[in-house]
């Protein structure tokens, strides 16, 4: 014959065990599905916390390189000034007559500040550039 000896022994602390753990995860379901929401506000409002602070950060970049650009200018400005100032006490001195050599000694000043690649044009006497000077007599007259 066939015997059936399936004797599991249950205890009764076993069984308060396994509800007690049933118990706690329903529990820890129901707390989620409360805290969740509430975790959510919160974090949201974090999030546009710091977008706050980073927007009011990126501001006061944006003001204090308005004022160094302002001072920048400022400084420009006096410097023009001074430039003029330098330019009529020059003229005063020289008693306001510009001679045509004192403006040929600025055009060579000038040069000095130009790159090696630029090209100079000498003027001649009949005031063409000596590159193009002979073009003139290339040129058959009709």
């Amino acid at each position: 014959m066939y015997s059936n000896n399936n004797n599991i022994n249950v205890s009764p602390k076993l069984i308060k065990g396994a509800l007690w753990g049933a118990a706690g995860i329903v529990l820890l379901i129901v707390a989620m599905a409360f805290i969740r929401p509430w975790y959510n506000v919160w974090s949201q409002e974090m999030e546009g916390k710091a977008e706050f602070a980073k927007a009011e950060q990126n501001r006061k970049i944006k003001i204090e390189e308005a004022k160094a650009n302002l001072e920048a200018e400022k400084l420009n400005a006096q410097a023009e000034i001074e430039r003029a100032k330098g330019a009529a006490e020059a003229i005063r001195i020289e008693n306001g007559s510009i001679t045509p050599t004192y403006i040929q000694y600025l055009w060579v000043r000038q040069q000095s500040d130009l790159s090696d690649k630029t090209v100079i044009y000498v003027p001649t006497e009949t005031n063409l550039p000596i590159l193009e000077s002979t073009r003139a007599l290339s040129i058959p007259k009709e």
